[in-house]
């Protein structure tokens, strides 16, 4: 997750390239001017002590981070046994969420997987896009061991503005801590806090595999939603499609080093704006995607502004809007979920007002620069449906409540 929630008016820019379209501004994602280590630690009168403090966040202003170097990602999806024998060995039950996107598996322990089973791993992620996995001891492992399973599928990322627990700054911090509703201030000036985005899209080489674990959360509320981008991009018209390819968008993190400063937290690596297709290809699957995100998106190259933001909008709103290609994946104790950035968006939800802490850890491994690969009507099997388009068919559907 990107940390926090994010203000919908354009963003200030950072700079003469880093213009703001659409995307939006982070409003709020705490920090250590809200952080109560007393609180976390010993518990308050209606909240008990955080669960594993160990995992507690720090924020380090005295380190700073060099800029992150080019890297040779290797994609272990490609050398997955397609049937998943390793990855399954003991699971007893492994459940759809919806037909399209999003598996529930039980009876198998992630930290425990072979080689083989990541490998299966990766691929499964990348097919179904979210995975939710119960019972598992990820976030009572030492956090060296936790560190040690996710690097497997790629380097780890240290993300430039959040805490981290103490000596582990590769460890995102998702945090809010016991009693504190300063966050619901949010719901004053907007009607939802609903925003999609791709983990830090802004990096060069952003984040593939990645994995998020359950430390505390409420008893209702703070659930996350997932998008399929890979389905959202085969949703729209062959010609659409067609234009799309070879569009890129500068996607930038100048905004939310500049919201943390204002803020008065840290930024331990100075931000930096990427280029990258609109729509990209998964390594191991094929599978195109759409890869805009309001959070980080700022505007497509080569086009004015208003031509962007008219365009940008139309495929937030459409990954927005498009229900049955979404999950909601509830939080409860020893779950962890993992996902695959690059075909996947998401968003938490800010919708409990009782003080309960919502305490999460992910592990981001990055993965290779997105590209795309040409638009091929057939493959996108684009044919009938042009077709359909010239002979009048209008495709509706109608369907029952």
């Amino acid at each position: 997750m990107a940390p926090g929630l994010v203000d919908p008016r354009p963003a200030a820019p950072a700079s003469d390239f880093v213009r703001a379209s659409v995307g939006p501004k982070e409003a709020f994602i705490g920090g250590p001017q809200v952080f109560n280590k007393v609180a976390e630690e010993q518990g308050t009168e209606k909240q008990p002590p955080a669960t594993h403090p160990n995992y507690l966040p720090v924020w380090d202003d005295a380190t700073k981070y060099a800029p992150l170097e080019p890297f040779t990602h290797y994609e272990h999806g490609k050398d997955a046994d397609p049937k998943f024998p390793d990855l399954f060995r003991g699971a007893t039950s492994v459940t759809e969420l919806i037909p399209s996107t999003g598996s529930e598996v039980r009876g198998i322990q992630l930290s425990a997987l072979t080689t083989e089973g990541k490998d299966q791993l990766a691929l499964f992620t990348a097919q179904r896009k979210v995975l939710v996995f119960r019972d598992q001891d990820l976030a009572d492992l030492p956090i060296q061991e936790a560190l040690d399973f996710g690097s497997y599928f790629g380097r780890l990322h240290i993300h430039p503005t959040s805490g981290a627990p103490k000596g582990y700054p590769e460890v995102h911090l998702v945090h809010r801590g016991a009693d504190d509703n300063k966050a619901m201030e949010l719901l004053k000036t907007r009607t939802n806090s609903v925003t999609w985005h791709s983990d830090v899209t802004y990096e060069n080489q952003p984040p593939g595999t990645s994995f998020l674990y359950v430390l505390d959360v409420p008893t209702a509320g703070g659930d996350t939603l997932f998008a399929n981008q890979v389905e959202a991009y085969n949703r729209l018209s062959p010609e659409f499609q067609r234009r799309l390819h070879g569009l890129k968008a500068l996607h930038s993190g100048h905004e939310q080093a500049q919201n943390s400063k204002s803020r008065g937290s840290i930024v331990r690596r100075e931000p930096v704006t990427s280029i990258h297709p609109l729509i990209r290809t998964h390594p191991a699957t094929g599978e195109k995607a759409l890869y805009v995100n309001p959070q980080f998106t700022r505007h497509i190259i080569g086009y004015k502004q208003e031509e962007s933001d008219f365009l940008l909008k139309f495929l937030y709103d459409h990954i927005a809007l498009s229900q049955d290609l979404q999950v909601r994946v509830k939080w409860a104790p020893r779950t962890v979920v993992v996902w695959d950035n690059r075909v996947t968006a998401h968003s938490a939800t800010l919708d409990w007002a009782n003080g309960q802490r919502r305490h999460l850890a992910r592990i981001t491994p990055q993965a290779e620069r997105p590209t795309e690969t040409p638009f091929d009507a057939d493959q996108e099997k684009g044919s009938e449906s042009t077709e359909n388009l010239a002979n009048g068919k209008n495709g509706v559907a109608t369907q029952g409540g």
